[in-house]
């Protein structure tokens, strides 16, 4: 029985399984932030430290409302790691508390049950509906003959 190398290489694929991960981002102006979550011990990272740690510390209350809201142990089965860029501190902010919730409504979604997602998802969006859908609004470009998108240059007849 010869045995070649693309049967080794898929029975190795087989054998390695892939950890029940989901991916989603949230958005906020020009800031993106990137949630990975997966099956843990519930460890949530922002930019490689605890969530517990994100500044300003006026806003931290902020990232932490998905978590107030649902209570830890519905995050005790899952660990979420977030990459967030661009924007300023506040869309930042407001970007990762998105992407945190989207998150665990997927990963239920994909590795728990529906009811679970549907009765995560109500919660969510009865207390605030930027949690889990994004804010459309973005920065007007300026036009000519005044100093901003909407304001323009005083008038003078004399």
């Amino acid at each position: 029985l010869k045995v070649t190398h693309t049967q080794k290489m898929a029975e190795t694929k087989t054998q390695i399984a892939k950890p029940d991960s989901v991916q989603c981002f949230g958005r906020k102006k020009t800031s993106v932030a990137v949630a990975y979550c997966k099956r843990g011990k519930g460890l949530i990272k922002v930019n490689g430290q605890p969530i517990e740690y994100v500044k300003p510390e006026g806003l931290r209350d902020k990232v932490l409302e998905p978590i107030f809201l649902l209570g830890y142990p519905r995050f005790k089965g899952v660990d979420i790691r977030v990459r967030v860029r661009g924007g300023g501190y506040t869309s930042q902010i407001y970007a990762i508390r998105q992407a945190i919730a989207k998150s665990l409504v997927a990963f239920n979604q994909k590795y728990v049950d529906e009811a679970t997602k549907t009765e995560i998802k109500d919660i969510l969006m009865s207390y605030d509906r930027t949690l889990l859908v994004a804010d459309p609004r973005r920065c007007e470009p300026k036009k000519f003959g005044g100093r901003s998108a909407r304001a323009r240059f005083q008038k003078s007849y004399r």
